[in-house]
């Protein structure tokens, strides 16, 4: 299963690495915007929790590393107004463009 980070700015600018287990965080943040602290902490929960299920089905038990990133969060997160933003930076690895994808079938 491909784990991934994902690079996010706080309001007062600091930058924090976080991390995912699973690529899904793609489905629910995009890379540039810029989101209310708990617009990005529900979608960022969300994505985290999708992520612990896929190694619970894969592997027969959640992601600790998953429900820790989601601790480190909601304390991150307590320092600022929930209508301040925090702007996702960055995501490792990128999804492939879908022009590098083979042709269906292949």
């Amino acid at each position: 299963m491909p784990e991934m980070t994902f690079t996010v700015r706080w309001p007062d600018g600091t930058i924090e690495d976080c991390y995912s287990p699973s690529l899904v965080m793609h489905d629910h943040l995009d890379v540039g915007a810029a989101y209310p602290v708990d617009e990005f902490v529900s979608r960022a929960n969300t994505a985290l929790q999708l992520a612990s299920q896929r190694v619970l089905a894969t592997y027969g038990f959640e992601c600790t590393s998953a429900m820790a990133q989601q601790d480190r969060l909601a304390i991150s997160s307590a320092r600022y107004d929930a209508r301040s933003a925090v702007t996702v930076l960055d995501m490792q690895p990128p999804l492939p463009a879908a022009s590098a994808l083979p042709p269906a079938g292949q």
